[in-house]
């Protein structure tokens, strides 16, 4: 499995790089209505995949982490010892407290 993930980010950085090769031409990106920003184009198609990737995968890591502490937890809770008695048990405990004065 490891293997297909790194086949699969090697043709990612392919691509990344033959799309950064063919279109190096600087672009004008009007942020307010004085401030303009030049760039490289390669440089804001990659911004903006970072700025939607790294949101989400920070959102995903959170609910794993939270999601594996409540899984710890519930493992540490059924694996202590707990003093459960049976309905038999709980009735001979009756019995014996009424029976002694």
């Amino acid at each position: 499995m490891k293997v297909l993930r790194s086949i699969i980010w090697v043709l990612a950085i392919a691509v990344l790089v033959a799309f950064t090769v063919a279109n190096w031409v600087p672009v004008e990106v009007r942020i307010w209505q004085g401030l303009v920003l030049d760039t490289k184009l390669p440089a804001l198609v990659i911004f903006a995949f970072l700025a939607g990737l790294v949101p989400t995968w920070l959102v995903y890591r959170a609910t794993r982490w939270r999601l594996a502490k409540r899984i710890a937890t519930l493992e540490a809770n059924l694996s202590a010892p707990t003093a459960s008695l049976s309905s038999t048990q709980l009735d001979q405990a009756a019995q014996q407290s009424t029976e002694t004065p």
